[in-house]
């Protein structure tokens, strides 16, 4: 869905309550009743059919009828909503402007803080395509809420938060983060072209260099970026050096798949490069020694596990991502 940030600011903080509430709600309701609605927002129940009445005409909400009763679930508007309020209050984000970019499971938006300064918000939406595919594959909801898939894209951008902050902290070419709420990010605005539109380079040989060195430094990090594409791979307009984003994926070099995501990883630019740049290397790192003598003194997944994003959470996300490949 598209982001359509022109009525937050009618949004009145009572509406905020009930909204919070729906969320609060949806942890353990598919559908949330109104009755609990009202427990948790402390609002009187004459007052909450009005408020819910008035989310659901702007689709923050929306009321769903089943066998045993009737409720409402949070929509992805509301979460947008949710997010942006979190970081308005905390003065990082003033104002959205245009949608620059819709990937499989994110849409991306240049956004301003109060002095004006652009600044790039992405809004994960796991579920948009994982969904279908998944679906066909093995019913993988089960007896999970329809909420769960916000729930996940809440965790992809804490793990996307975790992995471009200690990145960008050890001055690898990444945005810098600003903030994160929910299934949101905002990050800094980089004027540069994403490598999938580019014909043309002055020296196909060094970016492709480049490249290579970055999944390297990467590995001895202990690090794979797990989809370093020609999507994921940004050249600035000045330099024309590379800068990367996208880090959901993301895994340790201790994975058990570890050795097929660098190959892959690396087989993804050899085959751009030939076929965008008609350039082909026989020079490309191998696993067992990008990651093995060289090694940084310190270890970057150890380190983003270590600050609050757990083992348990990784592996929800990933069997999410692998049934959907």
């Amino acid at each position: 869905m598209k982001l359509d940030a022109t009525d937050l600011r009618y949004v009145t903080s009572e509406e905020f309550r009930v909204l919070t509430a729906v969320e609060m709600g949806s942890k353990n309701h598919e559908v949330v009743p109104t009755q609990l609605i009202v427990q948790i927002s402390g609002i009187r129940n004459g007052g909450v059919n009005k408020l819910v009445g008035s989310l659901a005409k702007r689709n923050l909400v929306a009321r769903v009828q089943n066998s045993h009763y009737d409720g409402y679930r949070l929509t992805y508007g509301g979460y947008d909503y949710l997010a942006m309020r979190a970081l308005s209050k905390r003065d990082s984000l003033h104002s959205v402007g245009n949608q620059i970019g819709v990937g499989k499971e994110s849409d991306i938006y240049i956004v301003a803080d109060p002095e004006g300064n652009e600044m790039v918000l992405k809004l994960h939406r796991l579920g948009r395509v994982s969904f279908r595919a998944i679906k066909q594959k093995r019913d993988y909801m089960g007896k999970r809420k329809s909420a769960s898939w916000m729930y996940m894209s809440r965790l992809a951008a804490q793990k996307e938060w975790a992995f471009m902050k200690i990145l960008y902290e050890h001055d690898f070419p990444v945005p810098r983060p600003i903030d994160q709420a929910r299934h949101c990010i905002l990050m800094g605005f980089i004027d540069a072209y994403p490598l999938r539109q580019i014909d043309e380079v002055p020296s196909p040989g060094k970016l492709y260099s480049q490249l290579m060195d970055l999944i390297v430094r990467f590995a001895r990090a202990g690090l794979i970026h797990g989809d370093f594409n020609e999507f994921n791979i940004l050249i600035r307009r000045d330099t024309g050096d590379p800068v990367v984003i996208d880090f959901p994926q993301m895994v340790s070099t201790s994975h058990e798949n570890a050795e097929w995501y660098f190959n892959r990883d690396v087989g993804c630019i050899k085959t751009f490069f030939r076929r965008r740049f008609k350039y082909e290397s026989s020079i490309y790192p191998r696993f067992k020694s990008a990651h093995g003598e060289g090694s940084e003194d310190f270890r970057l997944d150890v380190v983003v596990a270590a600050s609050g994003f757990s083992r348990r959470e990784q592996k929800a996300l990933e069997e999410v991502r692998t049934i959907s490949l």
